[in-house]
């Protein structure tokens, strides 16, 4: 991550920034998303420091961890930036990748799209799946002191917006209501061919979950 002055100081502006967060959230996911975002871009036509920028931004302040405030990330990104004195239409692309990135964001019409969102978004995405989702899924749940999985409590048929953001059921849902959705969910066409493997893991996984949970295994 030192392809320019920019990159770097915004690597170790993140690192300080995320020095204290939670595990699922911190600078290892941003490192993740960072390289997916660049092997998505390079078979994409992308402006390549939007995507870098976007990449290392987009967590830098999770409106989950700050009582649900989503203006608190894009302000800090635009302070920062403004204070580099990173050219206007490049701080307004990457603020607006960091507003509209989320799962939750993306029920309805989104109101922005562009190459450079949908790079990042899916690398995001990726990190959210797999063998990294599951940890990342528990991690949170064990930070939320959420149930690992109840029966008698189903996932949400149809999720929106609002029940997601709002959502505390057992951290097994969250496969239903988000994670298992994700992979037909993504942008680029090497974005779908990197979420394949990663999806049937967590089809494997739940299959193992629930044969032990039942005693069958």
């Amino acid at each position: 991550m030192t392809d320019s002055p920019l990159i770097t100081a915004t690597t170790a502006f993140v690192k300080e920034q995320l020095r204290n967060a939670e595990g699922g959230h911190d600078w290892f996911h941003i490192e993740r998303v960072y390289h997916n975002a660049m092997r998505i871009a390079s078979g994409e036509k992308a402006d390549m420091t939007v995507v870098q920028l976007g990449a290392l931004l987009h967590d830098i302040a999770d409106s989950k961890f700050h009582g649900g405030d989503e203006t608190i990330g894009p302000d800090i990104a635009r302070q920062f930036l403004e204070s580099r004195n990173v050219e206007k239409a490049v701080t307004n692309h990457v603020i607006n990748i960091i507003r509209h990135i989320s799962f939750k964001n993306s029920f309805g019409t989104q109101k922005f799209r562009s190459a450079e969102l949908d790079i990042v978004q899916d690398a995001d995405r990726l990190d959210a799946i797999g063998a990294i989702g599951i940890a990342r899924a528990f991690n949170y749940g064990g930070f939320k002191n959420r149930e690992l999985y109840n029966p008698e409590i189903p996932p949400v048929e149809h999720v929106s917006g609002k029940t997601y953001k709002n959502n505390t059921a057992p951290t097994i849902n969250h496969f239903y209501e988000k994670l298992l959705r994700l992979k037909e969910n993504m942008n680029t066409g090497t974005g779908r061919k990197m979420a394949e493997e990663r999806h049937r893991f967590m089809e494997g996984f739940l299959r193992q979950f629930y044969a032990e949970w039942k005693g069958e295994c």
